[in-house]
């Protein structure tokens, strides 16, 4: 009798432990499950019909939010060791080819009498004399701050002595100080103006999601789907004070069943979620993708606020634009336009990406006052991922880092 109690004692414990084991596999799946797709996925009242079609090879792939990896690195921060890439023998040709120089920064920051950084300032940088005009024109961000450029798409000598800087159309006292590139610079050269009065911009943010779904992403769109759903079911508790809208663009190449759709600006987020689940990755054929057109199309058929405090574009992508004169003026025109509309290109570089890409996508970043977002390897999606040329950086899952950066330009 006591036997067989003892190995009745011995089942109920083994199975007590067996269920708990399953238990504790449940809670780790679920700390991973996204916040916003257990908040939003099984309502469907407001949610689009699903289009049926298939993902790809991820698409059998139990995906969830925050398994991709990333890096960030801002080069506007990090001048010296920008500087050093662009003046190297490894890295200098890409200027050249991309027809983007970075030589002559004029970094701007305004503010109040009491040094509060002002936002939404309009940015002019002049030429005086022969051939005045506007040279470049930008908005001041959430931090007061702005980046001007000197020959940003034709490399020309220094010199300051016929430059200005307006602030929303006064022209300034003396001549701003220029930024080269210079390895051994420790510090950025800041031109720093004070005004007395500037109208706040108004108190919200524009945030667009730009994707490259051609088939070459297929190795990793369903992952960025479900970062993407994540961030955008998180942005309003970024800042609730704050009214956000989110737009989002898939763009594919020439020949594909289509070159872009959209999903205009909304504050209603699941809306933008629904469109962007609707996508996949499909058609491509070649390497280079209609860059040029995402861009352009993202400034004609999106409805940026001319008055929001912050606008950011997410180009996410794996493939550089068609390396075509026609294409790069397009790219040029299209940078210009963001700049000149306070829009912050935020690359994310995904696998596929080559060198070529990367300094392509940091010169859109730099000209805008954004920063690089790059994919890693450390989360085993995808294909492999080049290393960056960049310094140390942490390795973030992509979806906090996306919210951190949006937080950050918000703030």
């Amino acid at each position: 009798m006591q036997t067989k109690l003892t190995r009745f004692h011995l089942a109920g414990i083994s199975l007590l432990a067996i269920l708990f084991f399953l238990s504790s596999c449940s809670r780790i799946d679920d700390h991973y499950a996204p916040s916003y797709e257990e908040e939003y996925s099984k309502s469907s009242d407001d949610a689009e019909p699903s289009s049926g079609e298939d993902d790809g090879p991820s698409s059998n792939v139990n995906t969830q939010a925050g398994i991709v990896t990333a890096g960030e690195w801002c080069d506007l921060t990090h001048w010296g060791f920008w500087s050093k890439l662009m003046l190297g023998e490894d890295f200098s040709s890409m200027s050249d080819y991309w027809s983007f120089y970075t030589n002559n920064r004029i970094a701007v920051r305004v503010t109040d009498e009491r040094g509060n950084a002002l936002a939404g300032v309009n940015v002019k940088l002049l030429r005086e004399g022969e051939g005045a005009g506007t040279i470049w024109e930008t908005i001041t961000d959430n931090r007061g701050e702005a980046e001007c450029w000197l020959g940003m798409f034709q490399q020309t000598s220094a010199t300051s002595q016929k430059l200005r800087i307006s602030l929303n159309g006064k022209t300034m006292d003396g001549h701003p100080q220029i930024c080269p590139l210079d390895s051994l610079l420790q510090s950025v050269l800041v031109n720093t103006y004070v005004l007395r009065r500037a109208t706040a911009p108004v108190l919200q943010a524009d945030i667009a999601f730009i994707v490259d779904a051609t088939g070459s992403m297929a190795d990793e769109i369903s992952f960025l789907k479900q970062d993407l759903v994540d961030i955008i079911g998180k942005v309003k508790s970024v800042r609730e004070d704050m009214t956000i809208r989110t737009a989002a663009l898939f763009y594919r190449d020439e020949g594909d069943d289509y070159l872009t759709r959209h999903q205009n600006f909304t504050d209603d987020v699941r809306q933008t979620a629904s469109f962007v689940r609707q996508q996949d990755a499909d058609g491509g054929g070649d390497y280079p993708e209609a860059v040029h057109t995402a861009l352009e199309r993202m400034l004609q058929d999106l409805s940026w606020s001319e008055t929001a405090r912050t606008r950011i574009a997410f180009l996410v992508l794996d493939a550089p634009a068609h390396h075509e004169s026609e294409v790069i003026r397009s790219l040029q025109s299209s940078i210009l336009s963001c700049a000149r509309r306070g829009i912050k290109v935020i690359p994310v570089a995904a696998s596929g990406v080559d060198k070529n890409t990367e300094f392509m996508l940091r010169y859109f970043a730099d000209a805008t006052g954004g920063t690089y977002v790059f994919l890693t390897d450390h989360s085993g999606v995808g294909n492999s991922h080049i290393a960056a040329s960049v310094g140390d950086y942490e390795v973030e899952q992509l979806n906090n880092l996306l919210i951190r950066l949006i937080r950050y330009y918000t703030e």
